[in-house]
């Protein structure tokens, strides 16, 4: 009975160590890892698309312009 005992703690979560470290650590690479793409991915979408056309009064420029 106690050999029962002894194999089902081995095969449990809480019980082993070695297992669930395995499986935290692989559980934190996979979040960082996640954040880090949907960071960038959100970057991407949210990019600089370049310089607008945008219509400056004479007056306003280095040499203004007057009418």
């Amino acid at each position: 009975m106690s050999q029962e005992i002894i194999e089902h703690e081995e095969k449990d979560f809480t019980k082993n160590w070695v297992s669930s470290s395995r499986f935290l650590f692989y559980l934190q690479v996979f979040v960082v890892l996640a954040f880090v793409l949907g960071g960038c991915y959100r970057m991407y979408n949210q990019r600089y698309k370049g310089k607008p056309d945008v219509e400056v009064q004479g007056s306003s420029t280095y040499k203004p312009v007057y009418k």
